[in-house]
């Protein structure tokens, strides 16, 4: 019981907000556009017209994390958890979504899904990205595979990175500086530093920009020992996009990433021997791709295209090499009937390759269509299907609909109820098809069902709640059986839950984000999956130049390997920036831990202490 008021304490501070906010409402009215959101049906509706759970982070509140992660911002928001993302650098990542894992979360970067063909689950590593090189990102929770594919069972975490300047040259400077250090040792050495340039303009009808970012941290062990060993991680990234404008109707654009990781230990060698090592992890990705747009009048056809190749290497007593590449495009239309009818028809194609004993592929051809209706009484309707084409499995049809209804009110208040049933499907990874690691070509693919349905209310532009209620499906699900290796369970694996959010705004200059979700396993606790978790952010914008804010999150109990019951914890956080010479340079520090909480996120692993960082942004 004490534990679970920490949650429901989140909640019902944000709760108790309603009627402050609407006593503040004419005082604090702001000038503010609706949001809108994308992802849901690739159109730019509003949020009202949207029937699905989408979380939008803008450029203001990347802005407003600078010297985090990505999959730190990622991990504070609703009915996610990224397990490692608060320990040592170079710790794996496991996301974690309404109690799906990596493999059922789909990562899309500018239009195309990545991923690395050679990992376990054929997931992407959070680590290659750069959090100051992107511009916004929006997560849709839930199935969501009739747009955008296999593997989009629980949520897809859509990235799009920043945009060439509107200048003929532009530039932006970005360092930060901090401690790494466990709760245990608390000496404060300077052992994170970030760095990153970024060159960008615009020249009539061309637009470029390039960027260089780098990583270097130092000064906590992966594992927790007694030895005095510090476990480095390095990370060095490059990006270079480019884009011509013909007219208005056609424009093109070309883009490459490459990005170096090195670690100490990656955790990979040291589970074997839970001892610190002196085992290294290195891996690169390289990408390169295009995307293309023709507008024509109500619509337009679109094309994302990209080749990656990723390299993965672990130096240690039981050495592995592993490479991958895959090809992957997107063709679709687009075509608008008069703003009411959205429709999309378009083929995705995946081509994933990997090097074990030999070299293994796959295809996957997926044709699909989706519609959305967006009616002038209130009721929306998102549906569609797609025709999954796998080269070992055939084909399978998944398909989602989603309708919602809309009560609208004056001051773009609106009151909210949708629903949703989705299916996916989930082909197991080339690794656990052929790998090294209980490989088992016999394997199924999971199919998931989902069903969705809550309710939204904004009271104004100061105040938006929302709760609603889960149940998932999943058929034929992977398991890993350490003498036989991976198995399909005969059993159905069935998550429920339910999720809250609250927005607000009670006073001028004041805001307030707080959301709390539950999700059980019917049928047992699974690992590293916390039941509860809860998140709040107060942030006070002190003037236009100065603003502060305060989190707190509430991690609850976790089953471990070894059954292993990992306790809950709290975490308490701040910020504070402050912009100078015409906003042209921005300073800003952090104190993460304030309380130096002692917990564990993986079994013997090391988590940070309380840690503190500054830095600055130059824009020219």
């Amino acid at each position: 019981m004490h534990k679970k008021t920490h949650v429901f304490g989140i909640l019902c501070l944000g709760m108790s907000l309603v009627g402050i906010a609407q006593e503040q409402e004419d005082s604090t009215k702001l000038e503010q556009l609706d949001e809108v959101v994308i992802s849901d049906s690739r159109f730019e509706l509003k949020r009202e017209n949207s029937g699905k759970t989408v979380i939008k982070i803008s450029q203001e509140e990347i802005d407003k994390n600078q010297g985090r992660t990505v999959a730190e911002l990622i991990n504070a928001q609703s009915g996610i958890e990224i397990n490692g993302s608060r320990s040592n650098a170079g710790q794996n990542l496991g996301v974690y979504v309404r109690g799906g894992r990596n493999r059922q979360v789909l990562v899309i970067v500018d239009g195309v899904q990545i991923g690395d063909p050679s990992q376990i689950n054929g997931e992407y590593d959070f680590r290659l990205l750069n959090l100051s090189q992107i511009e916004s990102i929006e997560i849709i929770k839930g199935a969501a595979s009739t747009l955008y594919g296999s593997g989009a069972a629980t949520a897809v975490i859509n990235i799009t990175t920043k945009k060439a300047s509107s200048k003929k040259i532009s530039a932006v400077v970005g360092s930060s500086i901090g401690t790494n250090q466990s709760q245990d040792d608390q000496d404060y050495d300077l052992s994170d530093f970030n760095n990153s340039v970024t060159l960008g303009g615009t020249l009539d009808k061309f637009t470029y920009r390039a960027a260089f970012s780098q990583q270097y941290t130092d000064g906590m062990s992966a594992v927790i020992t007694d030895a005095n060993e510090k476990d480095p991680f390095s990370k060095l990234g490059v990006d270079v996009n480019l884009g011509y404008n013909f007219s208005d109707a056609f424009s093109i654009g070309v883009f490459g990433n490459f990005t170096d990781i090195e670690s100490g230990i990656d955790g990979y060698d040291a589970s074997f021997s839970l001892a610190d090592t002196d085992d290294q992890f290195n891996s690169d990705q390289s990408r390169v791709g295009m995307t293309a747009k023709y507008r024509y009048e109500n619509g337009s056809v679109n094309f994302n295209g990209a080749y990656s190749e990723y390299n993965r290497e672990f130096i240690s007593d039981y050495p592995s090499v592993f490479e991958s590449k895959n090809y992957i495009f997107d063709l679709y239309n687009k075509y608008v009937f008069d703003e009411t009818f959205y429709t999309i028809v378009g083929v995705n194609v995946l081509e994933n390759e990997a090097l074990f004993d030999e070299e293994k592929k796959f295809t996957i051809v997926d044709p699909y269509a989706n519609v959305v209706y967006v009616s002038k009484f209130g009721l929306n309707v998102n549906m569609g299907g797609r025709l999954n084409n796998h080269s070992e499995y055939g084909t399978h049809f998944t398909y989602n609909v989603n309708p919602s209804f809309v009560f609208k009110k004056d001051n773009d208040a609106y009151s909210k109820v949708f629903a949703s049933y989705s299916t996916s499907f989930i082909a197991p990874s080339l690794s656990q098809l052929h790998g090294y690691f209980g490989a088992n070509p016999d394997l199924k693919p999971e199919e998931n069902k989902t069903i969705e349905g809550g309710l939204e209310f904004k009271f104004s532009n100061n105040f938006r709640v929302s709760g609603l209620y889960f149940n998932r499906e999943e058929e034929n699900f992977f398991i890993y059986d350490y003498t036989l290796g991976y198995l399909n369970s005969a059993d159905l694996v069935r998550f429920h839950g339910v999720e809250f959010e609250v927005n607000a705004k009670p006073i001028k200059n004041l805001s307030v984000t707080a959301n709390y979700m539950f999700a059980e396993n019917k049928e047992g606790q699974p690992v590293r999956i916390p039941e509860h978790k809860g998140n709040l952010l107060v942030g006070y914008d002190f003037c236009t130049k100065t603003f502060a804010s305060l989190s707190y999150q509430y991690t609850g109990d976790r089953l471990d390997n070894g059954d292993v019951t990992l306790d809950s914890f709290s975490l308490v956080n701040f910020y504070i920036s402050h912009t100078v010479l015409e906003n042209k340079i921005k300073f800003f520090a952090g104190i993460d831990n304030i309380l130096n909480e002692d917990y564990l996120e993986i079994s013997q692993y090391t988590t940070k202490g309380r840690n503190v960082r500054v830095g600055l942004q130059l824009t020219l």
